[in-house]
């Protein structure tokens, strides 16, 4: 990934809560003769090794399993909050119309070589965890407990975990941090007067960076 300084964020907790709120990953690998990408949601443990570790699973149909285990890295991508930005909100447009368009966004690419587990009390502990995650903010949250035993061991018997020590994870918060302070309050502006939770969400984020970067 192309990451200036500028753009670069390496807290291991803020690339991680970037994961929890936004699980779906592009899990990426190579195949005998082509990349192949699966998206699927993700568990993250950041105190699990140096980087932290990723955790998941795919239906058993789903060959990328089988190429698992070997010596190259694989990648996920995590994509946050996106927005596009455009010149007009910039007021260093009025003075000389040297300004572009441009896309505001933070994202998160971890790298490790994954495993494929096949073990049913992993497997059973996984969806456990990975549901408890996700139901959490429902009125009445769903439970794996709630299946019959025999249907959710017919159902676990379909998948294959996959975990993924990390061994390096790389976050970019593109937040106009290279434009001046009136642009990026104009920016903010722009992004919060969108009917979008997502552009409100930038808006918070370039604001962040704003007040821990002044410029």
């Amino acid at each position: 990934m192309y990451l200036p300084q500028q753009f670069e964020e390496a807290r291991l907790e803020v690339l991680h809560q970037l994961i929890r709120s936004h699980p779906l990953g592009t899990f990426v690998v190579l195949g005998d003769t082509e990349l192949i990408a699966n998206h699927m949601p993700f568990l993250s443990d950041p105190h699990a090794g140096p980087c932290g570790t990723l955790r998941a699973h795919v239906a058993r149909s789903n060959p990328v399993w089988r190429q698992l285990g070997g010596p190259l890295e694989a990648l996920v991508v995590f994509q946050g909050p996106q927005a596009y930005v455009t010149p007009s909100w910039y007021p260093s447009t009025q003075a000389d119309g040297k300004v572009v368009p441009t896309w505001n966004y933070a994202v998160v690419h971890a790298y490790g070589r994954p495993r494929a587990i096949e073990d049913p009390a992993w497997l059973l502990e996984h969806v456990t965890q990975l549901t408890a995650q996700q139901e959490a903010g429902e009125a009445l949250p769903w439970k794996v407990s709630d299946a019959p035993q025999e249907y959710r061991d017919q159902m676990l018997a379909r998948i294959v975990g996959v975990e993924i020590p990390l061994a390096r994870i790389q976050g970019k918060w593109k937040m106009s941090q290279n434009r001046p302070l009136a642009d990026r309050l104009g920016v903010i502006a722009g992004l919060q007067s969108r009917a979008s939770d997502e552009a409100r969400a930038v808006a918070e984020l370039v604001l962040e960076r704003m007040r821990s970067s002044p410029g």
